[in-house]
């Protein structure tokens, strides 16, 4: 089965550099599926989950967003912010939800009101991975 070479890197880090079956990632328009021999793209990225198909199963890694590079046999993915699955903290991504909601309640500008709400959507993009990937291990 041919596959194709995936680097996903964060401003700090390499979380993940090899092959691949394919990769999913969350575009700005929608869930990508990404394949070998894929046509180029280039697309910004919301905050989700980023699941990279191997031989031996998923790695799943959390992306603040970004943006993914696409080549026939190469993807690149970075973000800001990269957090593989088991790194995710719950606890942390329910306080940020909880501040991200009390500053929209206090915003007083369109300005404070985006960003409030990109925090919001990290947050919640953050508790949906968890909550996925504890169903995943029931």
């Amino acid at each position: 089965m041919p596959t194709i070479h995936v680097d996903v890197v964060s401003a700090t880090e390499e979380l993940y550099s090899g092959e691949a079956n394919c990769v999913f990632a969350p575009a700005s328009t929608g869930e990508i599926g990404i394949y070998p021999k894929h046509v180029a793209l280039l697309s910004t990225l919301k905050p989700g989950e980023v699941r990279v198909e191997t031989d031996k199963g998923f790695e799943h890694i959390y992306v603040s967003g970004g943006i993914v590079e696409v080549q026939p046999d190469v993807v690149t993915i970075f973000s800001d912010t990269a957090i593989r699955a088991a790194d995710l903290d719950e606890s942390k991504a329910l306080d940020a939800k909880m501040r991200a909601e009390e500053a929209m309640a206090n915003s007083s500008g369109e300005k404070d009101l985006l960003s409030t709400q990109a925090a919001l959507a990290e947050s919640m993009a953050q508790l949906q991975m968890i909550s996925k990937i504890k169903a995943s291990k029931l």
